[in-house]
């Protein structure tokens, strides 16, 4: 099991965003745990303000240390006082190392993660220095919020987890999984719009199946992502 823990100023928005589908369900199998905490329930504000002017000027305000370290570290508190270890705290920026299929495979084997969410325009530096183990990013754009990327983040580690997925073959067999992209589907009718399921895969023949897979996935894979498509050479060549 993964426990996730999302710090954030709008927990509804996460809530709603995770609790449907195959996370639902996953949630219910107690697969996985989906706890969102409102950062604000931790500012020393008495207006319960948790954000402020930057110092040196600028537009925009940002999130104060104070609340975000104590809400962190409540929640540190209570994953090591049931007898877990420290977990991971990722905070989602730009600055971050780009997400990718072989994070989330790293990070699927924690039995907990903080993924802390920025708003506005961001948190106090000091703060993230002293709490945070791992910067991640979704990708070169900005957003106003933390919080869809860590529903982002969230998604992709949790279906990685055994017995998410109905299937346990779909996620090796997914696009990223081996470096390339997936192979074209079809399902029935047999014939839609004067298309017709390729005859390989009306055939039963398994090893025929799977090479024209490949050949496929190949394909894909050269003429959308050469980049993936390059390095996948590469890395074969060395083997």
């Amino acid at each position: 099991m993964i426990r996730f823990h999302i710090l954030t100023l709008f927990p509804d928005m996460v809530y709603s965003g995770l609790n449907e589908s195959i996370l639902k369900r996953a949630i219910n199998a107690d697969l996985i745990e989906i706890e969102c905490v409102n950062i604000r329930d931790y500012t020393e504000n008495k207006h319960n303000k948790v954000d402020d002017y930057t110092y040196g000027g600028g537009a925009g305000m940002l999130m104060q240390a104070q609340p975000v370290y104590d809400c962190i570290e409540a929640v540190e508190d209570k994953i090591t006082s049931a007898g877990r270890k420290r977990a991971k705290v990722i905070y989602v920026t730009p600055r971050g190392r780009v997400f990718d299929q072989s994070i989330a495979k790293e990070y699927s084997v924690e039995e907990d993660i903080i993924i802390l969410c920025g708003h506005y325009e961001g948190i106090d530096e000091r703060v993230l220095e002293e709490s945070v183990t791992d910067l991640i990013s979704i990708g070169d754009y900005v957003l106003t919020g933390g919080e869809l990327p860590a529903m982002v983040l969230t998604d992709c580690i949790a279906r990685l987890v055994p017995g998410v997925l109905n299937n346990a073959d779909s996620a090796e067999t997914e696009s990223f999984s081996d470096g390339l992209l997936e192979y074209p589907q079809y399902s029935r009718p047999e014939i839609w719009h004067d298309k017709a399921v390729p005859e390989v895969l009306l055939s039963g023949h398994h090893k025929n199946i799977e090479k024209w897979r490949l050949e496929r996935s190949l394909e894909e894979t050269k003429k959308h992502r050469p980049d993936l498509y390059e390095k996948y050479v590469a890395n074969s060549k060395k083997l």
